[in-house]
């Protein structure tokens, strides 16, 4: 069992265990000594978010690189999947994001990239965690020239932007388009709307005034409804909503209405497949995708590849098999020829070439799938127990499962990144798959410790 690494790095609650200064500092100087694997001056990337908490969280992650001998460069608030882009541009031998995405301001979170702009494998992880709690490199003290050194970098930014404009194709433009950009108070409220700008869109931000305490506060992609609301009211073409560090996006149409991840892969692999460019004419997704995705793919001859739940397995097993398209129905949509990692602004972009493209609005694009209904239900628990350790949860699953047959499917998960189980069903009735959903809830009831 891992003690501090979950699905997307370290996450909880800002300054109570596992985020406090002292992990953060420890995390800090066990990546510096696994990434400080020759001679010569070495050098890590700390971006983070909009959180209250990442001034004091950058301040120990520095302190801890810093102390193994490690140069730091510090590029203050900027979405993940930017650091992802300038760990590869400037060469540096790591990259580390302080977010907790799409969570409240209360949480934070640590997570690092490689020189490649990948996230950590699963066996990198751990190794980070024995030297933490092993003790093995406490001894390693550099003194005088050999300690570390921080640069704060003021131009990466604008860096990041033109690498962003660079994935939209020079034929085309944004004008004409009148685009909603829900930033979520979050790592994206400069870049997003500067990008859409310069590519001669008509942008209307929404949510763009960060105070360390509001992100994702009622808004973003966990929140699309303001966004939608928006569309509707000033008549936009479309709108956009990120997460709070801008590795998702999802969209509304021009009435309005959500299209979600899926949507947006299948409307890209459709017309990647149709130029040729979709390799292996596969697409790869996770287990949570809506079953209509699944159908869609299959009539028309695109192949589905699921991994677990986590954008960095989506990415594993594109870069194993070759693969260029990926995501989750989130929103992290992966586009391997350009970026490493889910990259909501880069999604956005290749969506909005489409219509440009194509000459259709983004409501006919979506209509490329037919979402079946789906029913998510959260619940929190004090214990992630062994689900199959649970005989009356077992038996509710099998019995939902049965009832379905092969009209529906059943997925029951915890979070990678929260304490709470998701029971997520599918089927053709919304109102039976709800009673069904409600079903399972009640057996998790009986069988452990829930939260209210």
């Amino acid at each position: 069992m891992r003690k501090l690494f979950g699905t997307d790095g370290v996450r909880g609650v800002a300054n109570i265990e596992p985020m406090t200064v002292e992990i953060a500092m420890k995390l800090g100087r066990a990546a510096a000594h696994i990434f400080r694997n020759n001679a010569g001056r070495h050098r890590i990337v700390i971006g983070k978010d909009t959180r209250l908490s990442g001034y004091m969280l950058e301040s120990a992650l520095m302190a801890g690189i810093c102390s193994m001998g490690v140069d730091v460069l510090l590029v203050g608030p900027l979405p993940t999947p930017a650091i992802a882009f300038v760990t590869r541009s400037l060469r540096a031998d790591a990259g580390v994001v302080i977010s907790a995405s799409h969570n409240s301001f209360e949480d934070n979170g640590i997570k690092f990239f490689s020189k490649e702009g990948l996230k950590l494998p699963d066996e990198l992880e751990k190794r980070m965690e024995d030297l933490i709690f092993s003790g093995e490199i406490d001894q390693v003290r550099p003194t005088a020239t050999e300690v570390g050194k921080a640069f704060r970098l003021n131009d990466v930014e604008g860096r990041y932007i033109e690498f962003a404009k660079n994935t939209f194709p020079r034929r085309l433009t944004l004008e004409g388009l009148r685009i909603v950009v829900d930033v979520a108070h979050g790592a994206a409220y400069k870049v997003t709307p500067a990008v859409l700008r310069e590519l001669g869109a008509e942008v209307v931000v929404m949510n763009d005034k960060p105070n360390g305490t509001n992100i994702n506060l009622n808004c973003g992609s966990t929140h699309p409804e303001g966004m939608m609301a928006k569309v509707r009211e000033v008549g936009a073409h479309l709108g956009i909503a990120h997460d709070g560090d801008a590795d998702r996006v999802l969209f509304a149409d021009e009435q309005g209405r959500l299209v979600d991840g899926d949507q947006i892969m299948a409307m890209c692999a459709l017309d990647m497949k149709q130029q040729g460019t979709l390799h292996n004419d596969t697409l790869v997704t996770t287990v949570m995708s809506n079953l209509g995705l699944d159908i869609a793919m299959r009539e028309a001859g695109v192949n589905l590849v699921k991994t677990a739940v986590g954008d960095r397995y989506v990415v594993e097993e594109m870069l194993k098999n070759g693969y260029n398209l990926g995501g989750e129905q989130s929103g992290h949509i992966i586009f391997l020829d350009y970026n490493t990692t889910g990259d909501g602004l880069i999604s956005a972009l290749q969506v909005m070439a489409l219509m440009q493209k194509t000459d259709k609005p983004i409501s006919e694009l979506a209509r490329c799938m037919t979402i079946l209904p789906q029913v998510l239900v959260n619940v929190k628990v004090a214990e992630k127990k062994d689900l199959a350790t649970l005989p009356r949860v077992q038996e509710a699953i099998s019995s939902v499962e049965n009832t379905l047959g092969d009209r529906g499917r059943v997925l029951v998960r915890y979070s990678g990144t929260e304490a709470k189980l998701r029971v997520m069903l599918e089927g053709e009735d919304e109102g039976q798959i709800k009673s069904l959903a409600e079903e399972i809830v009640s057996s998790v009831r009986e069988s452990m410790e829930v939260i209210a």
